[in-house]
């Protein structure tokens, strides 16, 4: 159904979508993406009032927060992924994201934690079903050579929703006070947090319906050969995985204690801003969202067109040679942001985290796809987004706070604590995607990704 057709010119050159419908549905997937993390991290942009309201305890937080999220948006996306694999994955995108903006609306209609957490559940399993499919459309719509930049504009979603989400928090105070009591029609008294909620489902939505725009692209070779969705068995599989252990698991395992760090450092710097330099929660958002909007999506977009350039003069590893540069420079960086006396030096080294963190996603996320042929791509997408998840988003966080606990045992010393992590984790992430990057130029030379 509405299948873009792409086939080969009859002088037998490789025929793909046109360039201006490939970023059309760039921009538009990018934007879903975009309301995806800032409906993601909505919810800490509201702990006080909702703890506050629902008498709930910080455990009970941790497990809104992660738990019902993580562990339903890696569950749900394998299934759909395999199903994205056989189906129109331009449907599936338009569901996803109607079924992720549905659930945060309804979160605005909890007025208990188990309602809230069911909500939250349903947030993760529409979200779950979105980034296969998405990466797989792209995959289909541009070229090896392009396709690195179509990935950093794609991943500059992340960038602009955590931007987004800060700054909304910046605000939310003086625009619509979490903690204050409005009276809606035909839904009563309700919190600020609640309005929050309910607003933040609507345009993703309407964008849903923006998305029936976007055409399904046909299933491309590596050559550029337009076919028919073929079905690749379990099998089939696992044998492709297998050839190319190396590479899988060392692009996965690199990406995941990347963001190990992104996400355990990301998620303390507000505190760290408080707790080191006394920044309040509108200074943060205000400051520290900027910083995000403008390096992160910087550092997508550099990244992804470095790569793009390089792989068109002909560097072939160039989309995890620039993925590998990145990966170094974020050592010295993650370690000592948090060591800087003061708070510029600290934001400006941040800005650099955040520039070099988005740098390396272009190259990385196009380098998964080139490795993949077309009828497994969103299965093996979905496969490292459930690593990065496990790894990177639900234990990055945690393991700064238990290092704070545990070894320092003083809530000042989470400063140490980050650098810590980010000592042990940053050099790591260079050694799996070092190994990576041997599997993946090995994989160049054998496969013919058909």
């Amino acid at each position: 159904m509405n299948q873009q057709t792409s086939n080969p010119a009859s002088d037998g050159q490789p025929r793909w979508p046109s360039p201006a419908s490939a970023w059309y549905a760039a921009v538009i997937l990018m934007l879903a993406n975009t309301l995806a993390f800032i409906d993601r991290q909505a919810l800490a942009l509201l702990v006080q009032p909702i703890k506050q309201d629902l008498q709930i305890s910080d455990t009970a937080i941790s497990l809104l927060y992660g738990l019902s999220f993580t562990i339903f948006y890696v569950a749900v996306g394998l299934p759909v992924a395999w199903l994205a694999d056989r189906s129109n994955r331009r449907n599936i995108v338009v569901a996803s994201v109607a079924i992720w903006s549905l659930m945060t609306s309804l979160c605005g209609l909890a007025r208990n934690f188990p309602m809230l957490f069911l909500a939250r559940v349903g947030v993760g399993a529409g979200e779950g079903g979105f980034s296969p499919s998405a990466y797989s459309m792209l995959a289909d719509y541009f070229p090896k050579e392009r396709l690195p930049a179509a990935m950093g504009v794609y991943q500059m979603g992340v960038y602009l929703g955590g931007a987004g989400a800060l700054l909304i928090g910046g605000l939310i105070a003086t625009v619509i006070p979490p903690e204050s009591l409005v009276t809606l029609p035909l839904l009563g008294a309700v919190k600020g947090w609640h309005i929050v909620f309910l607003l933040l489902g609507v345009p993703g939505l309407l964008l849903s319906l923006l998305l029936l725009t976007v055409r399904e692209p046909a299933r491309m070779s590596a050559t550029g050969q337009a076919g028919a969705a073929e079905r690749a068995s379990l099998g089939e599989l696992f044998r492709h995985l297998g050839r190319h252990a190396g590479a899988y698991v060392g692009i996965g395992l690199g990406f995941a204690l990347m963001i190990f760090v992104g996400n355990g450092t990301g998620a303390w710097i507000p505190a760290f801003l408080t707790r080191k330099f006394g920044w309040t929660t509108a200074e943060i958002g205000h400051s520290y969202g900027l910083v995000v909007f403008l390096c992160g999506t910087t550092g997508a977009l550099t990244g992804g067109f470095v790569a793009s350039l390089l792989r068109k003069r002909g560097h072939d590893k160039a989309n995890l040679l620039t993925a590998v540069f990145g990966f170094v420079a974020l050592i010295p960086i993650t370690v000592s942001f948090p060591l800087m006396p003061t708070a510029g030096l600290s934001l400006g080294l941040i800005g650099l985290m955040n520039f070099f963190a988005g740098f390396n996603f272009g190259g990385g996320l196009a380098a998964l796809q080139e490795l993949t042929p077309n009828r497994m791509r969103a299965l093996v997408s979905a496969g490292y987004l459930l690593t990065i998840n496990l790894i990177g988003a639900a234990l990055g966080p945690t393991a700064v706070a238990v290092v704070t606990d545990y070894w320092f045992h003083d809530p000042s010393r989470l400063p140490q604590a980050i650098s810590v992590t980010c000592a042990i984790a940053s050099p790591l992430s260079v050694v799996m995607l070092l190994i990576g990057l041997r599997g993946y130029s090995h994989a160049l030379k054998t496969s013919t990704n058909a």
